[in-house]
């Protein structure tokens, strides 16, 4: 069930006229409905993966309070390593044993030795890095005591498969999300009505942006060979914007989703795009992943303490743990490796904490050292990209070897650009631009124009909305 699709457009309202009026002021049977819901919207995925999704939750709920109940620290450290080893097993084998048997079979033909290792023939399940590492901090938090068990198997389970998350995030905390969903929640109109109007610019991002983008990234990228250096170049910035748009559509849409039943979720995007240095923009860029991999990789590892040549090493640990946890395929791999390389001079020179705050500021414009960095930044970010969609490494240094041609100085030809599209994705990134200071984009934008004319911009945003409404396409993220 994709959230833009005509099924969820029918469940959400449903889940929602239940949740507030027929189980009204249970809480214990608002997270029922909740769980069952999110049972529902998971399995229209795929039924038989269902069992993965229990399993997990399981393995978490009772490894987690045999960690909090043992006094012995071998003990706890079995019962760690148990639900750690079954969670990141089920997800090695689902999708990375084929990566490893092909890249394994291929390094034995290049020593001369012939080996075959059969494939397996199975379809990743949706969701299965998200709801793994939910379940993993959840038991991490336990062994180090930040945290107690949550007992209530349904309150649980509905921390670990909560729908509006349950697919592509964002990843959440035991410890911001739990607390949560055991405190009652009244209905706050407000908090609706921003929800709903949040929704409609995931919406916005994802149909009008993201999936016009993708036509024309798609038709560049999979026929580069027969594109011109500009188009090409053209084909990586429709793909930049098609990712970004996607992905932060689907986040925007399932924060939105989960502020109509008075649960607030992390915070995933803070205008990536607009960051003056590579380390803000993985402060901005996919925030739940990030500080996960910060919080439970990063820091044991030590961190920023120590020699450089240890801050070294674990940045790029991070960074191509981050890279393959996107993907079984060398591409990611190294554009993982690729961002470490981009990021490392800030650390080593300790300016990668220099951009803390919103650039502009209470300005309508950037200064021209901020504009300049935010393109070189930004510049920086395309060129990577370009091995995220790559599908080989083969394929993205022929991509990039064909931009720097003599044809990059060429007009792009050949892809019929609607002039609709660029004028709507210019108008996209002013509108980004001017609320960047805000949770989303429109969260304050036009609440203080005339009434008449703030419901005129939103109906042009459901025009637009309904008018590119075509085929339902699956988002990015479903796939890792």
């Amino acid at each position: 069930m994709l959230f833009n699709s005509i099924s969820f457009a029918i469940f959400l309202p449903i889940v929602f006229i239940l949740y507030w009026f027929v189980v009204k002021g249970n809480l214990r049977f608002q997270n029922i409905l909740l769980l069952a819901s999110s049972y529902f919207f998971y399995a229209c995925w795929d039924y038989r993966f269902m069992f993965l999704l229990v399993f997990s939750t399981l393995l978490d709920y009772f490894t987690g309070i045999k960690i909090y109940e043992t006094t012995n620290q071998r003990s706890k450290l079995f019962w760690l390593w148990l639900s750690v080893g079954i969670n990141i097993g089920f997800l090695g084998i689902f999708k990375y044993y084929n990566f490893f048997a092909n890249s394994f079979t291929d390094g034995l033909s290049l020593l001369g030795f012939n080996a075959n290792f059969s494939s397996l023939q199975v379809i990743l399940p949706v969701g299965i890095s998200f709801y793994t590492f939910h379940g993993l901090s959840y038991v991490i938090d336990l062994y180090k005591n930040r945290i107690k068990p949550e007992r209530n198997f349904i309150d649980y389970s509905l921390f670990v498969s909560f729908f509006p998350l349950l697919v592509a995030g964002p990843i959440e905390r035991a410890t911001h999300l739990l607390p949560q969903i055991l405190k009652k929640r009244e209905f706050n109109y407000s908090k609706a009505v921003d929800g709903l109007r949040q929704i409609l610019w995931g919406v916005f991002k994802k149909v009008v942006i993201a999936d016009n983008c993708a036509a024309y990234a798609n038709t560049i990228f999979n026929n580069s060979e027969h594109y011109s250096g500009s188009t090409l170049v053209l084909g990586a910035l429709f793909f930049t914007i098609q990712i970004y748009c996607d992905f932060s559509g689907y986040s925007d849409i399932a924060l939105g989703t989960s502020r109509l039943f008075g649960i607030d979720l992390l915070r995933n995007f803070a205008f990536p795009y607009f960051s003056r240095d590579i380390a803000e923009f993985w402060r901005r860029w996919h925030i739940s992943l990030s500080s996960w991999f910060k919080d439970y990789l990063y820091i044991p590892l030590g961190g920023s303490k120590g020699g450089i040549w240890i801050k070294i090493r674990n940045i790029l640990i991070i960074f191509l743990v981050s890279g393959f946890w996107h993907g079984a395929n060398w591409t990611f791999i190294v554009w993982g490796l690729l961002n470490a390389l981009y990021i490392i001079p800030s650390i080593i020179f300790n300016t990668n904490r220099n951009n803390l705050d919103i650039v502009a500021k209470g300005k309508y414009l950037p200064t021209i050292k901020e504009f300049l960095s935010i393109c070189l930044t930004f510049s920086l970010t395309v060129f990577a990209w370009i091995f995220f969609r790559a599908t080989s490494i083969k394929n993205a240094f022929s991509y990039i070897s064909g931009i720097f041609s003599c044809s990059l100085f060429t007009i792009p030809q050949g892809i019929g650009i609607r002039k609709s599209i660029i004028l709507l994705i210019i108008l996209f990134f002013i509108i980004e631009w001017l609320g960047r200071e805000q949770q989303y984009a429109i969260a304050s934008f036009g609440k203080k124009w005339y009434k008449p004319l703030r419901w005129g911009f939103y109906y042009l945003i459901i025009l637009s909305i309904l008018h590119f409404t075509g085929k339902e396409q699956q988002f990015i993220y479903f796939q890792f």
